[in-house]
């Protein structure tokens, strides 16, 4: 039974408290990409190291999102994210300060842990904070505050490098986790899960699977896909998601009952999001390099140049929310996914090794506003497929895909890149840029298609108690 607190401050301190926390560790996705040069020089290290500055964050995130959910659910989340926040926030003071590059990469590991507790309780507390007739709006505010962080994190990171020194990309952490902190106290209801026990055995496998996975891809374009490591990583974290599956089919209490996915609605929105994500970072993160290494714009130049693309969630979000109340998520969400796909292939059309800005900025517009829709509702079909108890393992499995999909993207869009073109000559990068564009167009647009098999309206929508042994969300999407 779920258990809840009296609302101290209410749904827009909630909202605030939630975006800004999710702010900081979506920022923190890409934010160390444009300062690594000026790292290496600080700190030294080869390139190697410098990877997994980048790396050492991905990983830890991925791999214990659902675990900081499930600790959520049985002790508190109000708890366990403000935790979360501390984690956090004392690793990046950490990283700030870090006087090699090995304890930079471990500092950014721990960010990951904080990040892992804190991300996937920002939906929960603000599912129990919002009224379920206000909650588009709440959610394609969060969205909106997400998108920008993971868009724009190589502009905050370039202009702060750039301008200031590339410390303060992490030292931009601590005031807003102090902030945060005894606001999230005061402000924010607690409440928990089923109180039902952890789950260790369904942790150690998917969290071990998740790893190895992760690792093959985030190290497989560096070392290449042949390497043992990398070898390992992916087939032996594959091997255990798959004894995860079927430990969890069998458990009492699994950490991610496999009965969730005999929904349409969860099924959907998570393939969806595993596809955007996929589409939409090896984008970005090749995108930024083409105006950077091939137009010779600045890192801060080339961020303010992605503003129609990444800026727009602030512009279009809200309202796009607002119409998620009204017609429902499905339909918004599905819109957006074809507008980024659009908008991506648009660009692998017009880009050249001399395009001028004018002729890229429909593409750029058309995707920030399909990236817009998506966030606005993505989040509130998630939280809407499944039981009031179990929305914080559903926000967990949900980042988790979408990490893990960030990740492949970037891995996939760059090994494309890579046997198509390289870093010779702006013509070179456009060759190899063309079919990595192409292929996350297609991939975006694969999400747009699972966005469609969600349900009806009627099907999804939340649900703040316990249902039956079968609820209508388990079966209409059957």
């Amino acid at each position: 039974m779920s258990q809840q607190t009296a609302p101290r401050g209410g749904p827009v301190w909630a909202l605030v408290i939630t975006s800004v926390a999710g702010f900081m560790a979506a920022l923190d996705n890409l934010v160390v990409t444009t300062a690594l040069p000026s790292i290496r020089e600080d700190l030294g290290g080869a390139l190697h190291d410098l990877e997994w500055t980048v790396s050492a964050y991905t990983l830890t995130f991925a791999v214990l999102l659902m675990f900081g959910a499930a600790l959520g659910d049985r002790f508190g989340r109000r708890r366990l994210f403000l935790v979360g926040i501390t984690i956090f926030t004392g690793a990046s003071a950490a990283a700030a300060m870090a006087p090699g590059i090995d304890s930079l990469i471990a500092a950014r590991a721990v960010q990951g842990v904080g990040a892992a507790i804190m991300m996937p309780l920002t939906l929960t507390l603000l599912t129990a904070a919002v009224p379920a007739a206000k909650r588009g709006m709440a959610f394609g505010i969060w969205g909106a505050v997400n998108g920008l962080a993971v868009a724009s994190g190589p502009l905050i990171g370039g202009t702060l490098t750039e301008h200031i020194s590339w410390q303060w990309i992490f030292w931009l952490n601590v005031p807003l986790g102090l902030i945060l902190l005894p606001l999230a106290r005061l402000r924010l209801a607690e409440s928990h899960g089923t109180g039902a026990p952890l789950d260790l055995p369904g942790t150690l496998l998917a969290s071990g699977g998740l790893f190895g996975i992760v690792y093959g891809l985030v190290r497989g374009p560096a070392d290449g896909w042949t390497a043992p490591l990398v070898l390992t990583g992916l087939f032996a974290g594959g091997a255990l998601l798959a004894g995860f599956v079927l430990y969890s089919t069998r458990a009492k209490n699994p950490m991610l009952p496999m009965r969730l996915f005999r929904s349409r609605a969860f099924s959907g929105i998570n393939a969806a999001s595993m596809l955007m994500f996929l589409g939409m970072f090896g984008s970005i993160f090749l995108l930024s390099q083409y105006m950077q290494g091939v137009l010779g714009y600045s890192p801060t130049e080339a961020g303010l140049r992605m503003l129609p693309w990444t800026g727009m969630p602030m512009l279009v979000a809200p309202i796009a929310g607002l119409l998620s109340d009204r017609i429902g998520g499905r339909p918004v969400v599905a819109t957006g996914l074809f507008f980024q796909a659009a908008g991506l292939g648009y660009l692998a059309y017009v880009i050249t090794a001399d395009a001028s800005y004018g002729v890229q900025l429909p593409g750029l517009i058309i995707s920030g506003i399909g990236m817009a829709l998506f966030f606005a509702s993505a989040s509130a079909l998630v939280m809407s497929s499944v039981r009031a108890t179990e929305q914080g393992i559903a926000s967990g499995a949900n980042n988790a895909l979408r990490e893990v999909g960030g990740a492949l993207g970037i891995a996939i869009m760059s090994s494309i890149f890579a046997a198509q073109g390289g870093y010779e000559t702006g013509q070179t990068f456009v060759d190899g840029l063309k079919p990595a564009l192409v292929t996350g167009a297609a991939l975006v647009a694969l999400a747009g298609v699972a966005a469609l098999c969600i349900p009806g309206r009627r099907h999804t929508e939340p649900t703040d108690t316990p249902q039956t042994p079968a609820p209508v969300l388990e079966t209409a999407g059957r």
